[in-house]
């Protein structure tokens, strides 16, 4: 065990003694999301670097305090990525992202990407961790083929640090699509873009994200789907004339955009810095609907972003919204999550994520009293008891 992993062993340990819970934080690009940040500070940055790479083998071992940027530069130097396009959350004042690999699998957010390509969950192999009890714990490995009891990997994405502290991971990469392109169709109400991408998804196109908004800054507002296509060359080139007339057939307009203009606004939408990610007015929270993809648009007052590859709608609406919003969400097999709130908004006892039924929260409970029985870990950072 090196030096910066006795540190950390040696806190846990501090911890378990004191009974003091810990705040795990690798570069705080996350703080915003969670129930609430309780306990010391426990800095995982110390673990960092890229420990193993097999560029033929599409696998990629890295330390958790890893700063995602310098794992993909290294990626795109080999011409791979992580297909799940994990949101960086830019720093508005530096103009950097802070975000570490282990907080990316920690969180387990996905970008516009994840129904085609896999999300988070989808690409860990293998992790090392830290429990409770200050135990260095492997599970899984670097290859795909690790069926030997449970996939414990990947429980933990998600998980949001309250079952351990993540150390090491291994991920697997996959290569950059050898052709792109981005459409943009103008026009086009909710429930018709939602109809044309329920229909495109059961036919053999090479769709990899879309995004529908309302552009509310045109007079007259206008409606806006994007689609973007990854794959082989020949099949990309065959489905934009056969996408752009299945638009046009419904009366709206279809565009194909360069890729130097769409590449930038994909990476917005990714790390939820378009204009719509900006909050409207102070006492609007940004809410994100996770339903799926099937389900009709929904009957709400509040402007929306539909993320139709991912399951998700994002909205701003106020604190009070919560029970509608949450309701509404159920009845089409759904949930709501409050993604962010301005500290100025009072949520009271009002929880971030939906809550569990009972069978769930006791297999939550049970882990968390297996992997963290005294509870030191990120304390009410998913749920106000756990």
């Amino acid at each position: 065990m090196d030096f910066a992993l006795l540190q950390i062993t040696d806190r846990i340990r501090a911890a378990l003694t004191d009974g003091a819970p810990l705040r795990i934080r690798g570069g705080g690009s996350k703080d915003f999301y969670g129930q609430s940040l309780q306990g010391d500070v426990l800095d995982v940055s110390t673990l960092r670097g890229i420990t193993n790479y097999e560029p033929s083998e599409l696998v990629v071992t890295v330390r958790a305090g890893t700063p995602l940027a310098e794992l993909e530069a290294a990626l795109a130097e080999r011409g791979q990525c992580l297909a799940f396009e994990p949101p960086s959350f830019i720093n508005s004042s530096s103009g950097q992202s802070t975000a570490t690999c282990g907080g990316m699998v920690a969180a387990g957010l996905s970008g516009p990407a994840r129904a085609s390509a896999g999300a988070v969950r989808d690409f860990v192999l293998g992790v090392n961790l830290l429990n409770g009890r200050g135990e260095l714990l492997t599970f899984g490995g670097q290859v795909m083929k690790n069926v030997a009891g449970y996939d414990v990997s990947r429980l933990m994405v998600g998980a949001m640090g309250t079952l351990g502290i993540l150390t090491e991971l291994s991920l697997k990469v996959l290569p950059g699509a050898p052709a792109e392109a981005t459409l943009m169709f103008g026009d086009l109400a909710q429930q018709q873009a939602l109809d044309l991408l329920n229909r495109w998804g059961g036919q053999p196109l090479p769709l990899n994200a879309s995004c529908w908004v309302r552009d509310d800054t045109t007079q007259p507002a206008r409606e806006f789907l994007f689609v973007r296509l990854r794959g082989a060359v020949a099949a990309v080139e065959a489905a934009c004339p056969r996408m752009m007339a299945d638009v046009q057939a419904v009366g709206g307009d279809a565009v194909r955009m360069d890729n130097a203009q769409a590449g930038p606004d994909w990476q917005a939408c990714r790390n939820q810095s378009l204009p719509f990610f900006t909050a409207p007015a102070p006492e609007l929270c940004l809410w994100r609907l996770s339903v799926p993809q099937t389900a009709p648009a929904l009957n709400l007052p509040y402007a929306q972003l539909v993320e139709w590859h991912g399951g998700q709608r994002w909205l701003w609406a106020p604190i009070t919204a919560h029970t509608q919003l949450r309701e509404l969400t159920a009845q089409v097999g759904g949930s709501a999550t409050l993604f962010t709130a301005s500290k100025s908004i009072d949520t009271g006892e009002i929880h971030r994520f939906s809550s569990l039924s009972t069978p769930l929260r006791h297999i939550h409970q049970r882990l968390k009293a297996e992997f963290d029985p005294a509870g030191i870990f990120n304390r009410g950072r998913l749920y106000a008891d756990f």
